[in-house]
């Protein structure tokens, strides 16, 4: 399982990895996380509001930190 965590590296981004990253793990998945931080990416990918969080390339979160519950829902 893919995710990918869009935003500028800020603290709400990297709140977000953390929760994927506990959810995950919390349903031991193998996942890898991939960060994009490139703004013309970012747009390409159709986000207008950051953080963002997609799953095997389907952006699931977009504009929040979602907690690890949440997150733990999507992914079951």
């Amino acid at each position: 399982m893919k995710f990918i965590i869009y935003g500028s590296g800020c603290s709400k981004c990297q709140q977000l990895a953390a929760n994927t990253e506990v959810a995950a793990k919390a349903l031991g998945l193998d996942y890898e996380v991939e960060k994009i931080t490139d703004t013309n990416i970012i747009i390409d990918a159709g986000i207008m509001r950051t953080p963002a969080l997609a799953i095997d390339d389907e952006i699931v979160i977009e504009g929040k930190v979602a907690s690890v519950d949440e997150i733990t829902k999507l992914l079951a």
